[in-house]
């Protein structure tokens, strides 16, 4: 069984173990009942970057929202029941150009969370390559 400390642990320990991310803070939490509960954690990846976890739990599925944001959203992936001809619906990821894109996710925020900490990697390391060429000319 899944209960909102065990689900919100998960992820506020990803979060803290990531060498990403600078500090981590609950937002928010709601228990609704013992199967139902919603929580939004919030972790620094720099002084203009943030990560945004958003778990809404209700009789064993998961509605995600991970969201990287400065003062624009920037990138986010969630299970927003929208884009039925993607094959992996209700999963979808929102790209930094606009793009919407099926991604590998499951709705299981355990796995799901390694994932988008992995692409959030990828992004810093393609803004700090672009940020590096600016400078070289």
């Amino acid at each position: 069984m899944t209960s909102l400390a065990s689900m919100l642990a998960t992820v506020v320990t990803a979060l803290q173990g990531s060498p990403l991310c600078r500090r981590v803070s609950v937002v928010q939490t709601e228990h609704f009942s013992n199967d139902q509960f919603a929580f939004k954690v919030r972790a620094e990846i720099s002084d203009e970057l943030t990560l945004q976890v958003r778990i809404y739990y209700n009789q064993g599925h998961y509605d995600y929202s991970y969201q990287l944001f400065s003062d624009v959203p920037l990138m986010r992936w969630d299970n927003k029941e929208h884009f039925a001809s993607l094959a992996s619906y209700p999963h979808h990821y929102h790209s930094e150009k606009g793009k919407v894109e099926p991604p590998p996710l499951t709705g299981e925020p355990s796995s799901d969370l390694l994932y988008v900490l992995e692409q959030v990697r990828q992004f810093l390391e393609g803004q700090e390559s672009v940020q590096l060429r600016r400078s070289d000319k």
